[in-house]
């Protein structure tokens, strides 16, 4: 089987554990159709996590479904690399146990329920985590576009 047929298989098995999709479904699809979907019941989170490109240090954006909107509830930063760090008046920054930082509480919706996403090269390594897996997009759609969508 290949990598992104065991990618597919994985997140088909998560889906059919939860029992089906309740609150709303989170869809990653590219041009050629959808790749993965998982349920993402009401308060559910999920992150969208990478390795800078610059300096390969850990970098994450979270969200929830709150009412099924897709929220960007925080995001995890490694340092202050090039493009990263706080915009005032966007979340609270506090330092992470396990080193790097958190910007909290930045509550802020995502247009149109939907992320679109140049997916980086393996060593970008782009992952979703979610229901307590992670599955690589990079391994399945390294350069493509795909869009993260949540449909209540």
């Amino acid at each position: 089987m290949t990598p992104g047929g065991r990618l597919f298989a994985a997140a088909l098995s998560v889906l059919l554990a939860a029992g089906g999709a309740s609150g709303a479904t989170l869809t990653i699809e590219s041009a050629k159709g959808p790749l993965l979907e998982f349920p993402v019941p009401e308060g559910a989170t999920w992150c969208l996590c990478w390795s800078h490109s610059v300096t390969g240090g850990p970098v994450a954006d979270c969200f929830v479904n709150r009412s099924g909107r897709m929220i960007l509830a925080r995001s995890y930063l490694h340092d202050f690399a090039a493009g990263l760090g706080e915009v005032p008046g966007r979340g609270t920054l506090r330092p992470a146990a396990e080193g790097g930082y958190w910007i909290e509480n930045m509550d802020e919706p995502v247009p149109g329920n939907a992320l679109v996403l140049r997916v980086g090269r393996p060593a970008v390594n782009h992952r979703l985590a979610i229901g307590g897996g992670e599955y690589s997009l990079s391994a399945v759609a390294a350069g493509r576009r795909v869009t993260l969508r949540l449909e209540p």
